[in-house]
């Protein structure tokens, strides 16, 4: 099944050899869960509620997201970086051959590929999307935010829907609106960690219509100027989470699972909205604890 079991060779560990890599790879993937945990908490969590024929390849699609999303902050050359986009590009086309590389999230994605019959399309427009955002300059618009947002986490969402079985033109429309609040978010959420490395990615032309420049960012000003930008950044996010919303009577249920990042959106929103959209409040640097919880009612309610 896998050409390229041979070529590993054994495995030395301190106190014994290895000589299935797959058996390694099993060990391996374990620790994967552990570190996907660490960098997309809520992601994990959403995707342990999902029905079970789902959740495996809804936290390898996860997975597989971070592994793009931490290239652009991890090297220290854009030409380093481009070389691992390359690296998933190949690793994707390798997958729809069935001889994906011995690497934990490959083996996993090259199984939800088999089991779900997930489209390739989107999981290379993840990557070409990840790969122009490599310039690591900011957005010149709104617009050129929501487009990377969309080319990114609806994208992701899109695969969510069809490993859930999901084949929904109005799920479709909904998984739009709520990846381009996603990235939005996640924009705002980022906004403190990049300042304090002296990096300011949100879009111009907000900025200077409430002349705020990237040295107020990266002060961490907490100006009105400054407030006007986030909320009307802000303000776009919850605009694409009620438009998604729009169209839950026309969605089966069935897809409703691949939505619950829409509670993370919602409490980021209203907690930004009670410090008056001081993007730099302490508050919005810890995690709600009660997330976990939410998610759970969410799930059971079957709701969005």
């Amino acid at each position: 099944m896998f050409s390229r079991r041979k070529s590993l060779g054994p495995l030395q560990t301190k106190f014994f050899a290895i000589r299935d890599p797959w058996y390694v790879l099993m060990l391996v993937t374990k620790l994967k869960l552990k570190w996907l945990r660490s960098r997309d908490y809520d992601g994990f969590v959403s995707s342990l509620l999902l029905p079970e024929d789902a959740r495996r390849s809804s936290l390898a699609l996860r997975a597989f997201n971070v592994e793009l999303a931490q290239v652009k902050d991890s090297v220290s050359q854009k030409t380093i970086g481009l070389m691992r986009m390359q690296f998933w590009k190949t690793t994707v086309e390798e997958i729809y051959r069935d001889d994906p590389p011995v690497q934990p999230v490959s083996a996993e994605l090259w199984r939800a590929v088999k089991k779900h019959y997930l489209t390739k399309r989107w999981m290379l427009r993840i990557i070409s999307e990840r790969e122009k955002d490599m310039e690591d300059r900011a957005y010149r618009n709104l617009q050129e935010l929501e487009a990377y947002s969309d080319n990114t986490q609806s994208s992701l969402l899109y695969l969510l829907l069809e490993s859930l079985g999901v084949k929904d033109v109005h799920a479709d429309h909904a998984a739009s609106h709520i990846g381009k609040a996603q990235g939005i978010v996640m924009c705002l959420r980022a906004t403190p960690y990049n300042s304090s490395r002296r990096k300011v990615y949100l879009p111009m032309d907000i900025c200077m219509l409430h002349r705020a420049s990237q040295e107020d960012f990266i002060r961490g000003s907490r100006e009105q100027n400054v407030r006007d930008v986030v909320y009307d950044i802000a303000s776009q996010a919850h605009v694409h989470l009620e438009h998604a919303r729009s169209f839950s009577k026309n969605i089966p249920a069935s897809a409703f699972p691949a939505f619950l990042q829409t509670v993370v959106l919602e409490d980021y929103l209203q907690r930004v909205r009670r410090v008056d959209f001081d993007v730099f409040h302490p508050s919005l640097q810890k995690r709600n604890p009660l997330i976990p919880i939410q998610l759970y009612i969410r799930s059971w309610k079957k709701t969005y």
